[in-house]
């Protein structure tokens, strides 16, 4: 049975440490079950992002849509910055590190900003539930002060939209995130 857990953070974010099978042949990870995340709605799409050492994407945030990521190969330094008005932990950040050396997955609710920074080339692949919606991918700035986010890298490169994000505090009313939103 793999070990599930919430963030010690953050609240709804939950972390999977899967069961690992193997044998001379190599090995076997189941990486995801709907059972397992009592927030989570059937995952309809997945996508593949493959970063060089040094990038850093985010951070992002989506009033609908729950994410689950999985490293497989490589490091990352994921952030996260609860956003949801209302929340127990709202205005909380938190770093975890998932690699593809430690087989770990993570689940991230509607309303809780994510990025990643590539400490090492990587390649993750991640799970969302619903199709992409341009109108539900929001930002935040990766280095806004009161997320006071520690990225693990220097110098990051990250997107044109990434460098444009707005502050915490810029971030207009009706696109800051509700605490329990889920439509």
């Amino acid at each position: 049975m793999p070990s599930i857990h919430p963030s010690s953070s953050i609240a709804d974010v939950v972390v999977v440490e899967p069961d690992v099978h193997g044998d001379d042949r190599g090995r076997f990870v189941e990486t995801y079950r709907r059972q397992w995340l009592p927030l989570g709605r059937e995952m309809v799409q997945a996508n593949r992002s493959e970063k060089q050492a040094g990038a850093l994407v985010g951070l992002h945030y989506h009033l609908h849509q729950a994410d689950y990521w999985y490293v497989l190969r490589g490091t990352a330094r994921v952030v996260l910055h609860d956003l949801r008005v209302g929340s127990e932990t709202e205005g909380v950040t938190e770093a975890i590190e998932l690699s593809g050396e430690v087989d770990r997955g993570l689940f991230i609710p509607p309303g809780v900003a994510h990025g990643f920074a590539a400490v090492t080339d990587l390649l993750l692949w991640y799970l969302v539930d619903s199709y992409y919606n341009p109108d539900d991918e929001l930002g935040l700035a990766w280095d806004d002060p009161e997320v006071a986010a520690d990225w693990g890298v220097t110098d990051p490169v990250l997107s044109p939209r990434d460098r444009s994000n707005p502050r915490r505090a810029d971030i207009p009313e009706g696109l800051r995130p509700r605490s329990g939103l889920r439509t």
